[in-house]
């Protein structure tokens, strides 16, 4: 247990190895690590519960800390070596909860560069339970912790402090063990005061944001042209022979789908171990994987809260606050990490207003990573136009819903850490984590929306729908009804959904009306299913109305804009 953003998930990864399970306190959305580790030849669970800087709770998060306490039969207190004073409010509870504690000085390494000199020998007297000095990231320290862990006990002492009381003991503590030498500034401090003004940190966001698409961009289309596509070559014959195998007919469409040509097209076939293993793992993958390995170094950088500091002020006139860039952040990657961040925030108004604009206009890597591979064709141009758009519907829809909504957006308190020198390992580990997260939730949603669409082509019902809807689709939005195929899958993949557009020949103005209303009108299958445990089925449906409301108004607009340019 410990403060939030101290490195006590590193404490608990250095303990547990990289089998961790993530489980959802039960009657709540909150979830905590748990893993198993070998203590002194012995078995035992480890759980990582969520960061919290009191037992008495203000949030939802903060609870689920509090119950899972009760669980422990041993506390492992983790504590900010640089900022021992807030650290010791929460020391001071757990050691009345009577349970064996050991308490952990973590991140020593910046405590000493920042000129923080602590007497451990002195602090442990004081606690009366053992102190051990670690830092997580390289793993110093972590022997120690288990070589002392059964020493862990709690103070005989019963008496209970009042608040007031506990910090006075806290300033006293402080004064006794703790000695901090002053030190000028070094090219650290400097670079952080930099990032964290507007004059200078809005520019420097800019242009970390545009490094970090690059990246993945880059990333992205390497591992797509030197490995994804020459083992998909290699792959080829075995899917020829397979087809030949299977012979014409309803099971050779499901399995191999239609052949172009009397060859496979691995975007437009429509079989699962063609199109359904293709654009996952090929067009995908490859920036799912550049987009989490940045994200890890931003994270463990420390430069999120800075990002979220300097973003403060817009997301307070969109409803929420700062922390509101972390959805929208992990929602570039994939919505469903994006969903389940929107608990942090504290208000129903705030978590109802990013969740809208999360499903609304922040598009996932692999939605961005077919944007950029069926409009690239027709112009970059188009491409800007789209992700522009959605920038724009992001804002105005949020400063339209922060008037209507009703509730509070309270004003909180942003806790910048110093920056950390990135651990290779752990970024290494916590990209493998999140992609392999992904492969366990994309592919099975994907194989389900191809052999969906194989189905309703076979029993006309695609065919039905588009003449109905095709009045309305033709005359509004100008894209031909065949399209509302697109717009059945996207509700199981919004990246498949997309690459179904290039088949039906549209022009350069449908490609993008297309495009963009795919963008907007709800999320895939799996976010909605976290959006209605998050939100409520009423909120969930009142979310849903607005995005389909927004994604027909905005692609009537780009339509006629279009128009208007002479873009056909």
């Amino acid at each position: 247990m410990g403060n939030p953003n101290i490195g006590k998930s590193v404490v608990f990864s250095r303990l547990t190895g990289a089998e961790v399970i993530t489980s959802n306190y039960p009657g709540t959305t909150v979830d905590f690590s748990r893993g198993k580790a070998r203590i002194q030849g012995e078995p035992v669970e480890l759980i990582d519960a969520p960061g919290t800087y009191s037992l008495q709770p203000t949030s939802p998060v903060e609870e689920v800390a509090v119950e899972v306490l009760r669980w422990a039969d041993l506390i492992v207190n983790v504590v900010d070596s640089t900022n021992l004073e807030r650290n010791l409010f929460l020391t001071l509870e757990l050691l009345e909860s009577k349970k064996p504690m050991i308490v952990v000085l973590n991140m020593w390494d910046e405590a000493k560069r920042s000129g923080v000199q602590i007497d451990l020998d002195g602090l442990e007297a004081r606690l009366q339970v053992p102190v051990v000095a670690t830092t997580a990231l390289t793993g110093e320290g972590i022997a120690e912790l288990v070589r002392r862990l059964d020493q862990a006990r709690y103070p005989a002492d019963d008496e209970a402090l009042s608040e007031e009381e506990m910090w006075t003991q806290i300033g006293r503590i402080t004064r006794e063990v703790q000695k901090v030498t002053h030190r000028h500034p070094g090219i650290g401090s400097k670079i952080s005061e930099a990032t964290i003004k507007p004059a200078t940190g809005m520019p420097i966001a800019l242009l970390i944001l545009i490094a970090t698409f690059g990246t993945v961009r880059f990333i992205g289309e390497g591992l797509i042209s030197h490995l994804f596509e020459p083992l998909f070559e290699l792959y080829r014959p075995l899917a020829m022979s397979i087809s030949s195998g299977l012979g014409p007919g309803m099971l050779h469409d499901f399995i191999i789908g239609k052949l172009l040509d009397g060859e496979i097209d691995y975007v437009q076939s429509m079989g699962i171990l063609t199109t359904g293993i293709y654009v996952p793992l090929a067009m995908v993958l490859p920036y799912i994987v550049g987009f989490y390995l940045v994200l890890s170094i931003l994270e463990d950088s420390g430069y999120l809260p800075r990002l979220a500091t300097l973003s403060d002020n817009l997301f307070h006139r969109l409803g929420m606050h700062g922390h509101a860039i972390i959805p929208l952040f992990l929602g570039l990657g994939c919505n469903v990490p994006g969903a389940l961040a929107i608990r942090t925030l504290e208000t129903r108004k705030q978590r109802f207003i990013s969740a809208t604009l999360l499903g609304l206009a922040v598009p996932c890597t692999a939605k961005s990573a077919m944007i950029f591979g069926v409009l690239g064709s027709y112009g970059q141009r188009y491409v800007f136009l789209v992700f522009a758009t959605l920038a724009l519907v992001y804002i105005a829809a949020g400063l339209i819903l922060n008037r209507m909504v009703k509730g509070e957006s309270p004003e909180i308190f942003l806790e910048i850490p110093p920056y950390r020198r990135p651990e290779l390992g752990m970024i290494l580990k916590k990209t493998w984590m999140r992609i392999r997260w992904f492969l366990s939730e994309a592919i099975p949603f994907l194989f389900l929306g191809v052999l969906l669409v194989n189905v309703l082509y076979t029993v006309g019902f695609i065919e039905w729908i588009g003449a109905i809807f095709a009045p309305f689709m033709e005359g509004w939005l100008n894209i031909p009804g065949e399209a509302v195929a697109a717009l059945l899958v996207g509700f199981f993949r919004k990246d498949l959904a997309v690459g179904m557009l290039l088949p039906l020949g549209l022009s350069a103005q449908q490609m993008v009306v297309a495009t963009l209303v795919l963008s907007l009108y709800f999320p895939c299958v799996a976010t909605f299913a976290v959006l209605i445990r998050e939100l409520g089925m009423r909120d969930t449906a009142k979310s849903t109305a607005i995005m389909l409301a927004t994604a027909l108004l905005a692609g009537g607009a780009m339509r006629w804009t279009l128009s208007g340019l002479g873009v056909q």
